[in-house]
């Protein structure tokens, strides 16, 4: 019995360890407008059934300032897009979003888009997020901000569990995503991934993977 429950132990470890290097931020309230239904979208505040069928009609949004775009046309303030983006948002990719970007997280500042780009290149995923920018905030907020962010991953070297964590992969995507590998260049994912989504649809994963060189 006590050897069992240490090896049950010993693998809750091995599987928080794992996790620990997710490169996406765990999401624990932020909706994605690239996969919200109509119906979601609506229960965000501000959000009446023209304007989500406006972000719905936008897809996919690759950036934070295209879904922030469509916030505008849909005649909303200034105030009413701060709100929406705190419980709708694109997370930008810590690597290479714009400084504009990074200012549309909620809460973000100069400073902290300072810090943002200060330790780029991103690695070792959202572990050495929660590290660095736990300098200058405390846990509670790291968690907060880290539902907006992520870090690219290599397709040819990411595991199963990482793959996961980029939001609407499942199992069966994962599956699909190590079939193929090695990976030489992204038109081969592109392609590859093509036979099973639309162009919309690879054209959103693709943001959250890389090919290292």
């Amino acid at each position: 019995m006590i050897r069992t429950r240490v090896v049950f132990l010993a693998l809750i470890v091995v599987f928080a360890a794992v996790a620990s290097f997710a490169q996406v931020g765990t999401n624990n309230s932020v909706v994605n407008p690239n996969l919200a239904s109509a119906d979601e979208l609506q229960a965000v505040p501000h959000i009446d059934s023209t304007i989500a069928q406006a972000i719905i009609a936008g897809r996919p949004y690759l950036t934070a300032t295209a879904l922030d775009a469509t916030l505008s046309a849909a005649t909303l303030s200034d105030q009413q897009r701060t709100e929406v983006l705190v419980n709708l948002f694109v997370p930008i990719n810590l690597n290479t979003a714009s400084e504009e970007e990074m200012m549309l997280v909620p809460g973000v500042g100069r400073r902290m888009a300072h810090e943002f780009d200060e330790y780029r290149p991103w690695e070792g995923g959202v572990l050495r997020f929660r590290r660095e920018i736990g300098k200058y905030v405390d846990d509670e907020e790291v968690a907060r901000l880290e539902q907006y962010v992520f870090v690219p991953i290599d397709l040819n070297s990411a595991s199963s569990e990482d793959f996961l964590t980029i939001p609407g992969v499942g199992n069966r995507m994962v599956h699909e995503f190590e079939e193929y590998r090695p990976y030489v260049n992204m038109a081969q994912f592109e392609r590859e991934i093509g036979k099973y989504v639309d162009e919309n649809e690879v054209a959103r994963l693709a943001r959250y993977v890389y090919i290292e060189q």
